[in-house]
C-alpha cells in the first residue's frame, strides 16, 4: 500500500478504533470487506475509489473510525475535516490530479447514501456530466464544499 509522506506524517491517532461492524465504510476503510481496496491508508485516513465515479478521479477520503455524517461534527472536528482534505489533495497529486480543476465536498443528510462520514474528491470537475454535476453541486441542499463544512464547524 503507497504511503503519502506530507504534513500528516507526524499526526498519529491516539485512541483505538471505533468501527461499527454494520458500516460499509468502516469495513472497506479498515480491509474487512474482500474484493474492497484502500488505495492510501495512514494515520486513521483511508482512500478508496467511488464505485460510480463522476469523473476520471472520484475518490472517499474517510476516517477509518467510526464517524457518521457532518451534520454530526463539532468544532473540535474540523481538524479532522482538514485532514481529510489534505490526505485527499495530496493523494490526488500522486495520481496526476490537478488540484485547481478539483470539487472537494460532502453530502449533507439526508441525501447521504451512506452514513459514515466522506470526502468526495472529484478531478477534474469540469469532465463531469451534467447528473454528476447537479448531485455534486456546490453549496446546495444536498452538497456542500469542504471549505464550508470547515468554516461552519470553526464558527461553532
Amino acid at each position: 500500500m503507497e504511503q503519502l509522506k506530507g504534513n500528516l506524517a507526524s499526526k498519529k491517532e491516539e485512541e483505538p478504533k471505533q468501527v461499527d461492524k454494520n458500516c460499509l465504510f468502516c469495513k472497506i476503510a479498515n480491509g474487512q470487506l474482500p474484493g474492497s481496496r484502500v488505495l492510501y491508508e495512514s494515520d486513521g485516513i483511508a482512500i478508496f475509489k467511488d464505485i460510480r465515479p463522476a469523473a476520471t478521479h472520484h475518490y472517499l477520503v474517510v476516517p477509518q473510525k467510526h464517524v457518521s455524517d457532518p451534520k454530526t461534527l463539532r468544532r473540535g472536528d474540523a481538524e479532522l475535516v482538514e485532514r481529510l482534505v489534505t490526505c485527499g489533495q495530496e493523494f490526488l497529486v500522486k495520481q496526476g490530479g490537478d488540484v485547481s480543476e478539483t470539487r472537494l465536498g460532502f453530502h449533507w443528510p439526508p441525501f447521504n447514501t451512506v452514513s459514515h462520514l466522506h470526502l468526495h474528491v472529484i478531478c477534474p470537475a469540469s469532465s463531469m456530466g451534467w447528473l454528476a454535476s447537479l448531485i455534486f453541486r456546490p453549496n446546495s441542499f444536498w452538497f456542500v464544499s469542504a471549505s464550508w463544512l470547515i468554516d461552519r464547524l470553526k464558527k461553532m
